[in-house]
């Protein structure tokens, strides 16, 4: 085996090794939760050596190096106020999602003009427009952490993938029966998923532009999918009240998550892959085993559908936001409440941690964003200026700018 290099991820809080194995490109994640600004470095350092046989001596420096950077990160105070930098006329019709690429130099805007828009963040000019599916573009992403490609999924029942530089169509992908309404890549960028209406999701190769495999199982459509950080696994959650682990190398389900009373909003996987948390419209939120697909929790006390969930890097904590208005944060381990995120006048339909995890980022139908303490529930900031619903917001890798995507057309700039 032969490492090829490192890849530094701040938050969540590790490192990962790429490396080559009998020709094929690998990765594998150090995590690194237990960092805190005061650990000494050469404890850890040593700690990782004696554990990875893929980290010789003459690379035992470079770890060093990474793992001092993140602890300088960990011990930044954050009292960053955001200011609005840019507002982006973006589309002729109005927004469907935003995402930045893994540097935050970059970001692409989704519209049911049946465009895909590229800006550069830092002075707000478009630099492509993706151009040729025939209906709403309605799921995007970067292949971060490479940020080279797009992929974008369509009511038109394609997905397609884009260069970022050149803007120029690599693939259609064509075999979904309805509209394909999330989608993702694989941490190594060699595969894409797409879940569709049609109650199905698929697997594509990008080099290729082939089918792998469809996965079916589902009775109603699938709305949300994501796979686990180190590829071999996806999870899809559908209308049908369950959420499907699946095998990606095999296409195999390895469990049905079964409990929820009504549709699936969301389901993610916590960084090291263990749990996985599901929102519903019965207005739970549930958490699970990842490895033997048994609930561990369930964390009631909304009043309203649960329209988004989500951990934070280190996995510590789970939000959930909510159609009556409000956000929470829980502890992941004790399932206690940690705060209620009050003050929206309408429903939050996105929630998202900085990658610091100590602000909280909401955006919500009453046509604010908010920026909260998730360990006190105080609003720190309200972002104002959209005048129509946002549904769409995003930090970038260092969590020192923001986008906010509204149904008024327009993306807003925050730093």
């Amino acid at each position: 085996m032969k490492l090829k290099r490192f890849l530094l991820r701040y938050y969540p809080p590790g490192i990962i090794l790429e490396y080559e194995q009998g020709g094929l490109l690998k990765t594998k994640a150090i995590d690194l939760l237990d960092l805190r600004p005061e650990t000494d470095i050469d404890d850890v350092v040593d700690e990782i050596t004696r554990k990875e046989p893929l980290i010789t001596p003459s690379k035992v420096e470079q770890v060093r190096k990474l793992v001092s950077r993140l602890q300088e990160k960990l011990s930044q105070t954050d009292d960053h106020h955001f200011y609005l930098f840019k507002v982006l006329r973006a589309h002729i019709l109005p927004l469907t999602n935003v995402a930045f690429n893994k540097s935050g130099s970059s970001f692409i805007t989704g519209s049911y003009d049946r465009t895909c828009k590229v800006w550069d963040t830092s002075s707000g000019e478009e630099m492509h427009t993706l151009e040729g599916h025939r209906n709403v573009v309605y799921a995007i992403a970067f292949n971060n952490p490479y940020g080279d490609k797009i992929a974008t999924g369509s009511f038109d029942k394609t997905c397609k993938l884009w260069s970022a530089e050149t803007g120029k169509c690599y693939h259609t992908f064509r075999g979904h029966a309805a509209e394909i309404v999330c989608l993702a890549f694989n941490p190594q960028s060699t595969m894409i998923a797409t879940g569709s209406m049609d109650t199905s999701a698929k697997l594509w190769d990008i080099q290729t532009g082939m089918e792998v495999c469809s996965l079916n199982g589902h009775s109603a459509e699938i709305i949300s999918l994501a796979f686990n950080t180190t590829g071999d696994k996806l999870i899809t959650g559908s209308f049908d009240h369950t959420v499907s682990v699946w095998h990606v190398n095999s296409g195999q389900r390895l469990h049905t998550l079964i409990g929820h009373k009504a549709e699936i909003s969301s389901a993610q996987f916590n960084w090291d892959c263990s749990l996985i948390a599901t929102g519903s419209m019965d207005k739970k939120c549930k958490i699970w085993d990842a490895h033997t697909g048994q609930c561990v929790g369930t964390l009631s006390g909304h009043d309203d559908e649960v329209l988004d969930v989500t951990f934070d890097f280190t996995g510590k904590y789970l939000l959930t936001a909510s159609a009556d208005s409000t956000a929470r944060v829980y502890n992941v381990t004790t399932h206690q409440l940690i705060s209620k995120l009050e003050g929206h006048e309408g429903e939050i339909s996105k929630i998202t941690f900085n990658p610091q995890g100590t602000r909280v980022l909401t955006a919500s139908s009453d046509k604010t964003a908010r920026v909260w303490d998730h360990e006190t529930g105080e609003c720190k900031q309200v972002l104002e200026g959209h005048t129509d619903e946002i549904f769409s917001c995003a930090f970038n890798y260092e969590g020192t700018t923001m986008i906010t995507g509204s149904k008024d057309n327009t993306c807003r700039i925050w730093r």
